[in-house]
């Protein structure tokens, strides 16, 4: 299974190295307390309702480092 930034945040979260990039990019993510209410939308759409936290720059390097797992 290919993953990237339209992959469910669950899913992202559920996988070690998946989970590594994103804690990588977004230091804390899997621990934030609101990270459940997220789980089963895509990245990219979580990213939509972070308010900022989740910014386009690291959306792109998420991306690329999920792309490199092939």
């Amino acid at each position: 299974m290919a993953f990237s930034t339209q992959s469910k945040l669950g899913d992202l979260l559920d996988n070690d190295a998946t989970k590594a990039i994103l804690e990588k990019h977004m230091p804390g993510i899997s621990t934030h307390p609101q990270i459940g209410m997220g789980k089963g939308f895509p990245l990219a759409v979580v990213a939509n309702f972070s308010g900022g936290m989740i910014t386009p720059e690291m959306l792109e390097k998420v991306d690329a480092d999920l792309a490199a797992l092939g």
